[in-house]
């Protein structure tokens, strides 16, 4: 059985789909083939009437997972990710700007990349000691991109996780240099932290995985594309650009590193691939469901502030009730993918993408 990943596409409203009936190569992004798909959020917009999206109960009783808790996974993961975190950046000289990284980098948040990336890379049958280094450099790029994102010249937020945000403890300056100290110590990370069993052309592929997820056709060029669309009317596709860039793609090399570095051949990485690329942009559907729906204290961040700002979000543009619609279709997607590997092993991903969408905060 042959699943593919519904992607849209900027520029042609299709659809990028990656075949996984056969053993594959693996193909540069901009390679990809655009075919028609199913779904994608503007066929959602133009739909009739949505059914209605309940999703707690998204799934029917006959869930062929084995029994699995999702709570005692996220906490037994999140602290061991978070002591290989404390180890990654000890107090030292400069105080400061180690105080500045620390600060944003242990501020809490649900670890859900590295955490993603562990199951990932125990999904294709590694351990997680094997992903934990690249694990923690996916937290590193996040933290450096939500410190950036919180910027007066960014998003100017003075809230993130509950507290106040970098910039507003130590300053614009600091803020920024400990951004830049974060993403560089996470390349270094992975290169110099990962064991030895693991293969060079293995590290090197996860490291060129990260470096595509972060820079200017990453998160970077969806960051440039959301500032310049600030106080526009945009499309619907350029939103979907904006998204799959400026969230979906560290999403996507959080899994994808997981699974290379795990000792995943070709068509499982294609697989957990595709799985990523629909809960990255569930993501920022729910996100923007959240926005709306939720005040500042559920949610730790500032609410409402996209709506204040008028700024483009997917209740904007297709109302409310089909992005939830839209975040229940990503949902069936990025499950399907799964339907390839042992159940068991499948499990915590499987529950992270219904975490992913079932989220308060």
């Amino acid at each position: 059985m042959a699943f593919s990943a519904i992607i849209p596409s900027h520029k042609t409203s299709s659809v990028i789909k990656i075949s996984t009936e056969d053993p594959v190569k693996f193909t540069p992004f901009s390679q990809i083939k655009v075919v028609p798909g199913k779904i994608q959020a503007s066929q959602i917009a133009n739909s009739s009437l949505p059914r209605a999206f309940v999703s707690k109960d998204w799934m029917s009783n006959s869930d062929p997972l084995p029994a699995f808790n999702l709570d005692e996974y996220m906490v037994d993961k999140g602290q061991r990710v978070n002591k290989a975190l404390i180890k990654a950046v000890p107090l030292k000289h400069p105080m400061q700007i180690h105080e500045a990284m620390r600060y944003s980098l242990l501020a809490g948040g649900k670890r859900v990349r590295p955490i993603l990336c562990i199951a990932a890379c125990e999904l294709v049958g590694g351990e997680e000691t094997l992903a934990m280094p690249v694990a923690c450099a996916v937290e590193m790029i996040h933290t450096m991109s939500l410190i950036h994102d919180d910027l007066p010249c960014m998003d100017n937020d003075n809230l993130r996780r509950g507290k106040p945000t970098n910039h507003k403890v130590f300053g614009e300056e600091t803020a920024i240099l400990a951004g830049d100290a974060l993403l560089s110590l996470a390349f270094e990370h992975v290169a110099s932290k990962t064991t030895k069993n693991i293969s060079p052309d293995r590290v090197v592929r996860a490291i060129a995985e990260l470096g595509s997820a972060v820079g200017s056709e990453g998160l970077v060029g969806g960051q440039i594309v959301d500032l310049a669309s600030e106080g526009k009317e945009i499309s619907l596709n350029e939103l979907e650009y904006i998204h799959l860039h400026k969230t979906a793609k560290l999403l996507e090399a959080s899994v994808v590193c997981g699974a290379i570095i795990g000792g995943g051949n070709d068509g499982d990485v294609v697989r957990v691939r595709n799985y990523a690329r629909s809960i990255g942009l569930l993501f920022q559907v729910v996100d923007d469901i959240l926005d709306v729906t939720k005040s500042s204290e559920e949610l730790g961040k500032t609410a409402g502030k996209d709506l204040v700002s008028n700024k483009a979000t997917y209740p904007k543009l297709i109302g409310l009730d089909k992005a939830k619609k839209f975040a229940g279709e990503l949902m069936t997607q990025a499950v399907e993918e799964l339907a390839h590997f042992d159940p068991a092993r499948a499990a915590p991903l499987f529950h992270l993408a219904k975490f992913i969408c079932d989220r308060d905060n």
